[in-house]
């Protein structure tokens, strides 16, 4: 199959990539540079300019591009830059997308702020996703762009996709610095719901939404066995051989300096990713346990 995905530069893009290249499809990359080979081509999504004719050779073409949410100072022009990283990217494919002739897939990135803090409830693909708040905001919009693609008739699959775990990038990176040190510990009162998934499994869950024409839709990319953020701590610190006993007070993580990143560790979302399970998608890493010990070699 030919791939056609923007944000190949990011953590999950490249990782993706890497993939799919590995298993003999073929990738091109959109960058907003000079392109460095044959498999790179330029674009410019604010201008909604792209090579058209890379849309109409590929089967699939991919949107994993943002903003990342780690960032200081989080300021109105951040916020800005944050939400049209994703919109307009997404809606420059999509359209793109729904004026080709072959009419390949289109698979979008999204997130999974939009159910809110649920508590202890289930969450699953059915659940509404009319949180309040500006991340909740960014992903109603996000899936939002994709309508171009949608309302043409394209096959569009949008990953709600949660927390990605590994040493190679993402908020796990991040963390592993203060867990080494062992001056880590659970976040805000350590018993919301803490949605995350490995990153062998959203590989494949992508890889399986980009081959399944059925498939098509929101899809919950989380790990089918939730757990809350105090057993994610207690797990890794257990993993890394190392204490966490220092709890992060939510005040502290409401901060506005932090940006909205506090407010969405502390929400409890316990996500199922039910259409996946539904659809015999087989996990390689179901709970908390093997999905750090997956993330950590």
């Amino acid at each position: 199959m030919q791939f056609l995905i923007a944000g190949a530069s990011g953590f999950l893009g490249r990782a993706w990539t890497e993939s799919l290249r590995a298993q003999g499809h073929r990738v091109v990359t959109l960058v907003r540079r000079d392109p460095s080979g044959p498999d790179e081509s330029r674009w410019d999504p604010s201008a909604g300019r792209l090579d058209t004719s890379l849309v109409e050779s590929a089967d699939v073409v991919a949107n994993l591009a943002g903003a990342g949410l780690v960032h200081v100072p989080w300021n109105e022009s951040y916020r800005r830059t944050f939400l049209e990283s994703r919109t307009t990217t997404t809606r420059t494919l999509a359209e793109a997308v729904a004026a080709s002739q072959r009419r390949p897939s289109f698979l979008a990135q999204n997130g999974i702020s939009g159910y809110g803090d649920r508590g202890a409830t289930t969450i699953t693909e059915h659940s509404p996703t009319d949180a309040e708040g500006f991340m909740a905001d960014v992903t109603r919009q996000w899936e939002e762009a994709a309508a171009p693609a949608v309302d043409a008739g394209v096959r569009v699959a949008v990953m709600r996709t949660a927390v990605v775990l590994s040493k190679r990038g993402g908020a796990l990176k991040t963390m592993l610095p203060a867990f080494k040190a062992g001056v880590a510990g659970p976040l805000g009162p350590g018993t919301q719901y803490f949605a995350t998934i490995s990153l062998t499994d959203w590989l494949g869950a992508a890889t399986y939404l980009a081959h399944s024409d059925g498939a098509s839709g929101a899809y919950n990319l989380t790990g089918p066995e939730p757990s809350t953020n105090a057993q994610f701590t207690e797990q890794l610190a257990q993993a890394l051989h190392r204490p966490a006993k220092i709890r992060v007070p939510s005040f502290a993580l409401r901060n506005p300096l932090v940006g909205p990143i506090g407010g969405e560790v502390l929400a409890s979302q316990r996500i199922e990713p039910q259409r996946l399970l539904d659809e015999g998608f087989a996990f390689a890493h179901n709970d908390i346990h093997d999905r750090i010990t997956d993330a950590l070699r």
